[in-house]
């Protein structure tokens, strides 16, 4: 395979994965703000320092309100990370992969995001947003299932996967970190309630409230659940089980074995992570750290499968922080020296 075609089909994956999770982290806010008291809800602006677009959104000159936020988070094509952004390099890498994709899954992408694109003027009003997102990310799981279901093993097959669990962990870490925003009182005990609300709030951002029940048997905890969304080894949106698949498919691929190294050290973080005491900046700290790891991991698939680029042109996730920012940053300032653009996968 073509190390650009490589590089299309892995980005492919990575936009179809990021628009369905855009989708969850605005519902799972929602949810989280109708449920806290009013003195306590800290707004819509963390979800743009979260999804790492805290410069885009400065640099536009939005105001810091729920409007402009969440049309910001999910119809701004200035923005890459919305989601009507992320649709269209999704919609555009697919067009470019007419050849090695199922024809059903480009006419489903096509016709899906023009009429995403038709209904968003009306469609971001607080009492048709939630049904808008909800259509979107069952768009996306249906797409899922077509390239499950169709697609043949290939080696695109295998980047394609690879993109798809590298992106989930990812913004798995992000919808975590949307509860780790919220920082209620520990010494209130009234405010109890809601900090379980909230918990099980994100398991159902993640569809996972039903499969948390039947893995864990007990109540909804804060330590338990991040245990499941983190470490849980059979729900498929848990970061460690996307690890264990990124692994999975990355010994199908010759020359791995450095990216296999950094996607250990991942792991042995995550194993040495003590969930069952961090509080809430700890917590946040640790996703910090996640992505960080996870930016490695990027970084070397990109520069063992894709071919070089000038610096500063090549596609790039949306970071979580400033730290991330910077680092992605100087990854981008030397061009990778692996895989021309001739190169093959065998």
């Amino acid at each position: 395979m073509l190390s650009r075609v490589a590089e299309n089909v892995y980005w492919f994956a990575r936009y179809l994965e990021r628009v369905e999770n855009t989708a969850r982290l605005v519902n799972v806010n929602t949810n989280l703000l109708l449920d806290l008291p009013v003195e306590y809800r800290p707004g819509w602006l963390p979800l743009v320092d979260i999804t790492g677009s805290r410069e885009i959104f400065d640099r536009a000159q939005k105001r810091a309100e729920e409007r402009d936020i969440v049309h910001f988070l999910i119809a701004d094509l200035d923005n890459p990370g919305s989601i009507l952004a992320s649709l269209r390099s999704a919609r555009e890498n697919a067009r470019t992969l007419r050849d090695v994709l199922p024809n059903e899954v480009w006419e489903h992408l096509n016709e899906l995001f023009m009429e995403i694109k038709e209904e968003l003027p009306g469609a971001l009003t607080k009492r048709t947003r939630f049904k808008f997102l909800q259509r979107i990310i069952r768009g996306m799981q249906t797409l899922t299932g077509e390239l499950e279901g169709t697609m043949s093993r290939s080696d695109a097959f295998t980047l394609l996967m690879l993109g798809r669990n590298l992106e989930r962990a990812d913004m798995t870490s992000r919808i975590i970190d949307v509860r780790s925003a919220q920082r209620l009182p520990v010494d209130s005990p009234e405010l109890a309630t809601f900090d379980t609300i909230q918990w099980m709030n994100l398991l159902k951002s993640l569809s996972g409230y039903q499969m948390y029940r039947l893995s864990q048997r007990t109540r909804v905890s804060r330590s338990a659940v991040l245990e499941f969304v983190l470490r849980d080894r059979f729900f498929p949106r848990a970061c460690l089980f996307c690890l264990k698949e990124v692994e999975q498919f990355l010994r199908a691929l010759p020359r791995s074995d450095a990216v296999l190294f950094s996607l250990a050290g991942v792991r042995a973080f995550l194993d040495d992570a003590a969930l069952e005491t961090i509080d809430q900046p700890g917590l946040h700290e640790l996703i910090d750290r996640l992505q960080l790891h996870l930016i490695v991991v990027h970084e070397g698939i990109a520069e063992t499968y894709f071919p070089p680029r000038a610096a500063g042109s090549s596609q790039s996730q949306v970071q979580s922080s400033a730290e991330s920012q910077k680092k992605i940053s100087r990854a981008a300032d030397t061009p990778a020296n692996h895989s021309p653009a001739v190169s093959t996968i065998r």
